[in-house]
């Protein structure tokens, strides 16, 4: 079957867009998000029911941060409640001038980096990127977070919280310095602005 030549125009515009739309944004060297994330301990708050699930806020939380990479879910019994795991850097980590020298890669919830030349030192590798589980608060927080690829620089606000499940649970960091198992925020965003391309 040959399909009519509008048809065959159409899917290469998609597919163009589909390839453009999903490539890494490059930037200039250049710290892209200067300031360290805001973090109010929560001394008490109602519970929040989502999907099967008992979310218990920790802390309020803002953030500005340049997204490294994404990881999307499908799969799991925590898939439909955290669909998207984005690694994040702020500070020096937003800077392009020494992300060239990292290599950033994601699998199974875990932010990875690797180096060779050491543009900063560890600690501030460390201190300054992570794994954020992300919770859509609504719909439209779904779309913008569905937009971001690695080279967003997005402002976040919501609640770090602590998921509670029959089948699966997680408990949010609520420090910037911790590494390994247990060091991922988990956040429940309330907004999402995307404030560079």
């Amino acid at each position: 079957m040959r399909l009519a030549p509008v048809v065959v125009a159409a899917l290469s515009v998609f597919g163009l867009y589909r390839l453009y739309s999903s490539r890494d944004i490059e930037h200039a060297p250049g710290v892209l998000a200067a300031k360290d994330p805001m973090q109010h301990i929560l001394d008490s708050a109602a519970a929040i029911e989502r999907g099967g699930f008992l979310l218990r806020p920790r802390a309020e939380f803002s953030a500005t941060v340049r997204i490294l990479g994404r990881e999307d879910y499908s799969l799991g019994p925590l898939a439909k409640l955290v669909p998207t795991d984005f690694a994040v850097g702020w500070g020096p980590m937003s800077d392009s001038a020494v992300l060239e020298d990292i290599e950033i890669s994601q699998g199974n919830r875990f932010y990875y980096w690797r180096t060779e030349n050491w543009p900063i030192p560890r600690d501030e590798i460390e201190e300054h990127s992570a794994t954020w589980h992300l919770i859509p608060e609504n719909e439209a927080v779904s779309r913008v977070l569905g937009r971001l690829r690695a080279g967003s620089v997005v402002e976040l606000r919501g609640q770090l919280v602590d998921i509670e499940g029959s089948e699966a649970g997680m408990r949010t960091s609520l420090s910037r310095g911790d590494t390994g198992a247990g060091a991922c925020e988990i956040l429940l965003a309330s907004s999402a602005r995307v404030v560079g391309r």
